[in-house]
């Protein structure tokens, strides 16, 4: 099974992240660009779904292991390669002219939580799951461009403690701070409201696109031009 996949349901795009905890190496990076542009060369699509097929988690953030890894092997190429796929990743979802909406139906840790920022929309289920930064216990640093996105989902008094303590939050806690839109029951409740929501959005791509383009551009320049240093000397732990 591909490790990123794209399924429809009528005019809604269906982005399934299919490698159990859904651990973020080179692989996700690639295959993940690769099924995001085909979203966004299909004009059929009107709004589209991210979200896992493991009941357990949305996506486990970095895989340390593959990371290690590399460095280990000194294979910086293929770091530095995730590292500005990932960059790619984040600026397709935010400036993706249709809605975006992550369907969180369990755990989202680290760049699990950062990739569900980079959406329009979460939704997430509150019989399962926590969404947490735990960068801070394990001296990665977020860079630049995660900072500025993730404000945008996040309120400022909220992603001061999250980032500061690296606590976990639930669904519940989620909705009452406004990142996401519903706390959901159950995986059942957490697709049916994810599919009713998107489903009220028939916007002309031109628009869309456009009020995403000029709302985000500031953080795009930051991605584009504060990351490189960091990603670059390879300043990713501390």
């Amino acid at each position: 099974m591909a490790v990123v996949e794209l399924k429809s349901e009528g005019t809604i795009a269906i982005v399934q992240m299919n490698n159990g905890q859904n651990r973020q190496n080179l692989a996700f990076a690639t295959e993940m660009n690769t099924v995001l542009d085909q979203v966004l060369a299909d004009e059929k699509f009107t709004a589209m779904l991210l979200t896992s097929t493991d009941p357990k988690f949305f996506s486990n953030g970095v895989d340390v292991e593959w990371l290690g890894q590399k460095f280990t092997e000194q294979d910086f190429k293929a770091i530095k390669a995730f590292m500005y796929g990932m960059n790619s990743v984040f600026k397709k979802l935010l400036v993706m002219p249709l809605p975006v909406i992550a369907t969180i139906g369990g755990h989202a840790f680290g760049n699990g939580a950062i990739i569900a920022c980079a959406c329009d929309f979460r939704f997430m289920k509150s019989d399962r799951g926590y969404f947490c930064f735990p960068e801070v216990d394990v001296s990665i640093p977020f860079l630049p461009g995660m900072t500025a996105f993730i404000q945008k989902a996040i309120p400022q008094y909220k992603l001061n403690r999250m980032k500061l303590t690296g606590e976990r939050l639930g669904a519940q806690e989620l909705a009452e701070h406004h990142i996401i839109e519903k706390a959901c029951a159950d995986a059942d409740e957490l697709m049916t409201e994810a599919l009713a929501f998107a489903t009220t959005f028939q916007k002309k791509r031109t628009i869309f696109g456009e009020h995403k383009k000029r709302m985000y551009r500031k953080i795009i320049k930051v991605i584009d031009e504060e990351d490189q240093e960091h990603i670059e000397a390879l300043k990713l732990m501390v």
